[in-house]
């Protein structure tokens, strides 16, 4: 695996190989690896001439400068784990690479998808993700890109930015990995002691309750039987849980639509952890 931490040499390495039969796949990450970040390597692996995973820790799209201190960096752990699988290259810019003094992102308006959920509890949030994201298509000009559907959102956000300026990448959103229990893999898993590991298992298992009874209730009454579930388990603190349509992101009141998803966001000690679940498929994995 190449190791490339500078713009120029990212350059360099990319302009010879594009003149040959050349599909690039990106996997963009913040570190600390897991079988979820592995499912999206493999897949562009499976589809692409090259794949490169990108490892930054971006600060603009963190709205608490302590989440941002706290996040893990166990670099030298993603480095083994990517040789392991293969992969072709690793992009590991510092913040001085990436946001060099004369960078300077060009404006989106995001809508409603930056004014619902994460938008709204975490302002600022989207328009970093889209700085990095941006940054990252311009700088490596991946043929697809891979990002995983626990973080729904999100998918919609990059699919918004790429469509708006019109960037010639394929977005490609992968099915979330759980452990054996339920629980989404994440990066923020790590921050979690034994105690407030088991009572994340509650999230999922509140996403299950909603999918199972969706058929008794309205979108609005489901939301407030399924807090009623959540508030079961009395060690975490819930930040939301709404029902949206799964292509606008509204939110869902009186009338079912098909597809729709319910999504959370809950607290497990100081650790925040986001998940959801599609209402209308019969995968309850």
């Amino acid at each position: 695996m190449k190791i490339i931490t500078s713009t120029l040499a990212l350059k360099t390495e990319f302009d010879e190989i594009q003149k040959t039969n050349f599909s690039l796949g990106l996997v963009p990450t913040m570190g600390a690896l897991h079988e979820g970040h592995l499912s999206l390597i493999e897949d562009s692996q499976k589809n692409n001439s090259h794949t490169i995973v990108s490892i930054f820790v971006n600060p603009t799209q963190f709205n608490n400068p302590e989440d941002l201190l706290n996040y893990p960096k166990p670099i030298d752990s993603d480095i083994s784990l990517l040789n392991s699988i293969n992969c072709d290259y690793l992009f590991l810019p510092s913040i001085e690479e990436i946001y060099a003094n004369d960078y300077l992102f060009p404006s989106i308006n995001l809508g409603i998808l930056d004014q619902i959920m994460e938008g709204k509890h975490r302002p600022g949030h989207f328009q970093g993700v889209c700085q990095i994201v941006y940054r990252l298509f311009n700088l490596i000009q991946p043929t697809n890109a891979y990002f995983g559907q626990k973080d729904f959102q999100q998918v919609a956000v990059i699919r918004f930015m790429s469509s708006f300026f019109n960037l010639p990448v394929k977005i490609i959103s992968c099915k979330t990995m759980r452990d054996s229990r339920g629980l989404a893999l994440s990066s923020r898993n790590l921050l979690l002691n034994p105690h407030e590991k088991e009572n994340a298992y509650h999230i999922y298992q509140t996403l299950i309750f909603a999918k199972e009874n969706k058929h008794l209730h309205t979108p609005k009454k489901l939301t407030q039987e399924t807090i009623r579930f959540f508030h079961i388990n009395q060690q975490l603190k819930l930040e939301y849980i709404t029902i949206v349509n799964s292509n606008t992101l509204e939110e869902l009141t009186e009338d079912w639509i098909e597809p729709s998803t319910i999504c959370i966001v809950a607290y497990s000690g100081k650790t925040r952890l986001i998940d959801n679940l599609s209402l209308f498929d019969f995968d309850l994995t």
